[in-house]
């Protein structure tokens, strides 16, 4: 005979899911126990009539009223039976929490959190062609050259005792082969010392904000800008301000009214190949940022997110190299190497590396030592600077048959200055963007949107699309769907 509790477990167990029926009883009496339906004391069925019930083996009830017994959940009463434990918490006369919960899915969350935007920060996995925002081409990196880059690192750190955790601010050997890197190609006077490894340039930039504001603190940022940049900075409850740019780079004239207006604490920048429209900021104007930089004291974060390819002139010194005192040096080496490794690093004083690598013992711990280690063996070995060369030929063929490719199908559709450096273009239409994007998505293209790149309404539109990781077959067919889409509107 079943006892006073009413069974109700069978229209939860699902023979079809990947769940162990064990567990989904198990799951399913931890449920009613939660919500009250079975309270403490309660006698439950016999492992026998439960099975009879739910149409299972009885060694499956058996294995799950162990497992609950185990737990604290249910208590056994010998001969009696088993029972709903009486050391758990009685009912209460309200939920205290029951007219805040959020149903996600078959998920009843009951306490707050910041959900994420509606406009995810990074393109989620899809069909269709990926058009990245100036990626390299990981086919391209050989897969055997990283494999034993790999092997050597692991067999050092076996016999090295490697394994273990680490200084925060990064491997050794990846700080000084990264520091001797910049002094002898970039021209900045670091050592070691000055080097924090992070997770990609983003964590990097992360970082840096972190140590450099306060919530309510100002931001200078280019009203088309980096978004993730942006979005790290509005986290950390800074006020974002966008100043205007031109082919020139940003507005030095407005940042410094923006200064007058406010406290500024940092302004973002990308440079070298400003970040979408790809243009490089005058000698003039980085002199007159840096200048404004220590009349109103604030750092300028320096985003170098791809210094090694560039197709024209000698590229100009990092902001870094004439100016450390004021300038936080972001960097990566992910156009270099794979972004799947996820290396990247800062360049400052180094009171401002003990923060950041602070930052890193908070959220991340140490990194990722082994992976650093195969990046410095790579470094060392000369075998990084042979890959950019070979790739570097390869993306300067790639950019002049991107450019043949928009003339031929965007020709009075699109609009756009072949950028000197970097591994994107920057497309200007005359056209409804709002519906060629539509479109496009709807044919196929996957690729960020003009508006992720307007930090204020007004800022000028267009699509900053990526040719490094493209092989011209796969660029004209992006480039004639986005052709076609213009056409249909």
């Amino acid at each position: 005979m079943l006892r006073p509790w009413q069974v109700s477990l069978s229209e939860r167990i699902d023979p079809a899911r990947d769940v162990p029926i064990y567990m989904q009883i198990i799951q399913a009496l931890i449920r009613d126990i939660e919500r009250q339906r079975l309270i403490s004391g309660t006698y439950l069925p016999s492992s026998r009539e439960l099975a009879a019930v739910l149409g299972v083996n009885r060694k499956t009830v058996v294995l799950a009223y162990e497992d609950l017994i185990a737990q604290g959940w249910l208590t056994s009463a010998g001969t009696r039976g088993t029972m709903v434990s009486a050391f758990l918490p009685g009912p209460t006369s309200k939920r205290a929490d029951s007219g805040n919960a959020v149903s996600v899915g078959s998920i009843a969350i009951s306490y707050r959190y910041t959900a994420a935007p509606e406009r995810p920060l990074a393109l989620p996995a899809g069909r269709g062609l990926k058009l990245d925002e100036g990626a390299p081409d990981g086919r391209l990196f050989p897969a055997e050259l990283l494999s034993r880059a790999y092997r050597a690192a692991t067999h050092r750190a076996s016999r090295e005792n490697g394994f273990q955790y680490r200084d925060p601010r990064g491997s050794p050997l990846l700080r000084e082969s990264i520091a001797s890197m910049l002094r002898s190609q970039r021209g900045l006077t670091v050592t070691a010392e000055n080097i924090c490894i992070t997770r990609g340039s983003q964590n990097g930039i992360f970082l840096a904000a972190q140590v450099l504001l306060r919530p309510g603190d100002a931001v200078i940022v280019e009203d088309l800008t980096y978004e993730p940049a942006v979005a790290a900075f509005r986290a950390l409850g800074a006020t974002v301000v966008p100043v205007p740019l031109d082919d020139d780079g940003i507005d030095v004239a407005a940042v410094e009214q923006a200064c007058r207006r406010q406290a500024v604490r940092a302004l973002f920048l990308t440079p070298h190949h400003q970040f979408p429209t790809t243009v490089s900021l005058r000698p003039e104007r980085r002199l007159k940022l840096l200048e404004l930089a220590r009349q109103f004291g604030f750092a300028i974060i320096e985003d170098d997110y791809d210094h090694e390819f560039h197709f024209e002139s000698q590229p100009l010194l990092p902001m870094a190299a004439y100016a450390p005192r004021q300038v936080l040096y972001v960097g990566s080496l992910s156009k270099l190497l794979l972004p799947a490794l996820r290396i990247g690093y800062v360049a400052a004083p180094e009171p401002v590396i003990d923060a950041l690598a602070h930052g890193v013992s908070l959220t991340d711990g140490m990194g990722n030592s082994l992976t650093e280690d195969v990046a410095a063996d790579l470094i060392e070995s000369g075998e990084l600077r042979r890959h950019a060369r070979k790739v570097w030929k390869i993306y300067a063929r790639r950019r002049t048959a991107f450019a043949a490719a928009v003339d031929g199908a965007l020709a009075g559709i699109a609009d756009y200055r072949l950028p000197d450096g970097g591994l994107a273009f920057w497309l200007r239409f005359d056209a409804d963007l709002d519906g060629i994007e539509r479109r496009a998505a709807a044919m196929g293209l996957r690729f960020a949107t003009s508006r992720s790149f307007m930090a204020s309404d007004d800022a000028p539109r267009g699509l900053r699309i990526g040719f490094a990781s493209l092989t011209e077959q796969e660029a004209d067919t992006a480039i004639a769907t986005l052709a076609q889409a213009a056409l249909d509107s």
